[in-house]
């Protein structure tokens, strides 16, 4: 089983110019991509075309790091299964690359787009996390009481709570790279998951 990204000749080129202007704040968080990611991510080129924006999203992505009261595994799946649903190519590569990070195992990376077809990969509680992002994701939400139930007794409030933010932020993060037109920068292909090119 393999994570299928476009190949070079399918994907299309980002619908808003990677090349701000070079501010100072645009300069500092280049560098700070850089040293942190190993390169700037295309997402914040995007943004710093609107100074407000940028400023914002960063105050946002710092506050999240600080989040810890659910288990970082389960956030990652559930970014990773929203990601997916909307069909961010680039929160997916980013996705593949963070869990890898995280150690997650190379089966289980694999297995989130499609993981009613393998469930034996993962702990009840993780397919719980799955159901609940992708229940989220649905343009009409379909998230039900009972999932929220059982989510609610395995995790507790907090957790929960957590979850439940970190797949909106995931939203809002997927569904704003793929209308910029973003496509992966290949961290993937830092880890054991293989794309397809």
């Amino acid at each position: 089983m393999t994570t299928e990204f476009p190949t070079p000749e399918a994907i299309p080129m980002a619908r808003i110019s990677l090349d701000p202007p070079r501010t100072l704040l645009y300069r500092i968080s280049e560098w700070y991509s850089r040293r942190t990611y190993g390169a700037v991510l295309d997402p914040v080129r995007a943004m710093a075309h609107n100074r407000k924006v940028m400023l914002t999203d960063a105050r946002m992505e710092m506050s999240l790091a600080k989040w810890n009261t659910l288990d970082p595994r389960l956030k990652l799946l559930a970014v990773m299964a929203s990601s997916h649903l909307i069909g961010c190519s680039w929160c997916t590569d980013f996705g593949y690359w963070e869990a890898h990070n995280e150690g997650m195992p190379s089966a289980k990376l694999h297995a989130v787009p499609v993981w009613r077809e393998h469930r034996t990969a993962f702990t009840e509680l993780e397919l719980d996390v799955l159901e609940y992002a992708e229940a989220m994701t649905e343009t009409q939400p379909t998230v039900t009481d009972e999932l929220t139930a059982r989510l609610i007794e395995r995790l507790g409030e907090p957790a929960f709570v957590e979850l439940t933010a970190i797949v909106a932020v995931e939203n809002l993060r997927s569904r704003m790279n793929s209308a910029f037109g973003l496509t992966g920068q290949g961290f993937s292909d830092r880890c054991a998951v293989p794309s397809r090119g």
